[in-house]
């Protein structure tokens, strides 16, 4: 695997080659970011490619601070989010009494046993509704603290709390429900 340094340099002297073998390297990683804040994965696929325009047209801006992998990625949140916000016309919101029924149930945040398949997971955390899909995906696979998802998306950190806890509850239920698992309760 060509190192990144050379990648680089070559995507910053032009070098087709260099931008192909960029894409090729990061591409599916990136499409798994976009998958998890977006419904569809041809949906996702449209965003991966406008935010590798993005990285290819800012490439040169790459200060070597932190991973080159780590600024792409960024990059790549940042398009997904505002892909959703340019479309959030296009969105359904959730019905008031659905998102009712998840402030009642059990607090309990065991660990499963013999959980689903990954894409099986995929595909309930897209099934969330959007502010918990984002909030979820923010503070779990990109570690954002509450402080700057509610900066990033422009809610309260309060909100932000809020909007994880009924994703995990809502997660917990449905992962109940359709696999039958019953969390493990650990002992203190």
């Amino acid at each position: 695997m060509i190192p990144d340094q050379e990648i680089l340099e070559g995507c910053r002297s032009g070098e087709r080659q260099a931008f192909g073998l960029l894409y090729k390297k990061y591409a599916p990683t990136m499409l798994g970011i976009c998958m998890r804040y977006c419904k569809r994965k041809e949906e996702a696929e449209d965003v991966l490619h406008e935010g590798f325009i993005k990285v290819f047209a800012n490439v040169c801006k790459f200060r070597g601070e932190g991973s080159f992998e780590g600024w792409i990625k960024r990059i790549m949140i940042n398009t997904s989010l505002s892909h959703y916000h340019a479309n959030l016309k296009h969105y359904f919101q959730s019905d008031v009494e659905e998102i009712g029924d998840l402030t009642s149930g059990d607090e309990d945040e065991g660990v499963y046993s013999n959980a689903p398949p990954r894409s099986e997971l995929l595909s309930l955390i897209q099934d969330l509704p959007d502010g918990y899909r984002f909030v979820f995906n923010m503070f779990v696979f990109e570690d954002f603290s509450h402080k700057e998802i509610a900066h990033e998306l422009g809610i309260s950190v309060n909100t932000s709390k809020s909007q994880l806890a009924k994703a995990r509850r809502r997660l917990q239920k449905k992962l109940q429900q359709t696999y039958k698992l019953q969390p493990n309760i650990r002992s203190k």
